[in-house]
């Protein structure tokens, strides 16, 4: 492989998909439904996941996805941030 070309990928490790989803609502619901702080901070824990899977299949998704992912973060840590004030 030349040094220009990206590098591949990487697939996240062992996860299971049904795991992630349940940790994922889990955090959503607690993220709502549970007051200031707790609430908002439930909300960033999700928001730093997605960060960490954003970076890592960022090569493998079109630009469409990108900008989705993107407002979807953005949105998530207004929601976070509008809890806490």
């Amino acid at each position: 492989m030349q040094p220009t070309q990206p590098s591949p990928p990487v697939r996240p490790g062992p996860i299971s998909p049904t795991g992630a989803f349940l940790a994922a609502l889990v955090l959503v619901l607690v993220g709502l439904f549970a007051p200031g702080v707790v609430g908002a901070t439930a909300l960033l824990v999700l928001a730093a996941g997605l960060v960490w899977l954003l970076r890592r299949s960022w090569p493998a998704v079109p630009a469409a996805g990108r900008m989705f992912r993107l407002v979807a973060l953005t949105l998530l840590v207004a929601v976070a941030l509008a809890k806490i004030f």
